[in-house]
């Protein structure tokens, strides 16, 4: 199995026009090679060109977060 420290996500920030707000879209991931190289492997190309390649960070489900905070 690949080191977490390896894998990384491909995001590109989409802005809309109404209200300014940024989204996060995820459109890919990234793999560090022998060399420190990254492989990227995207599933949605991003219309505004630019991508984020961040380290991969593990999150908790939502519901179960929500299901501690009702208990």
């Amino acid at each position: 199995m690949l080191e977490d420290n390896k894998v990384k996500i491909a995001y590109t920030i989409v802005e809309r026009n109404k209200d300014g707000r940024k989204f996060w879209v995820r459109v890919g991931a990234a793999f560090v090679n022998r060399d420190g190289s990254l492989s990227v492997r995207l599933d949605a190309m991003p219309v505004n060109g630019e991508l984020q390649i961040r380290d991969y960070q593990p999150r908790e489900p939502r519901e179960a977060g929500a299901r501690e905070q009702a208990a």
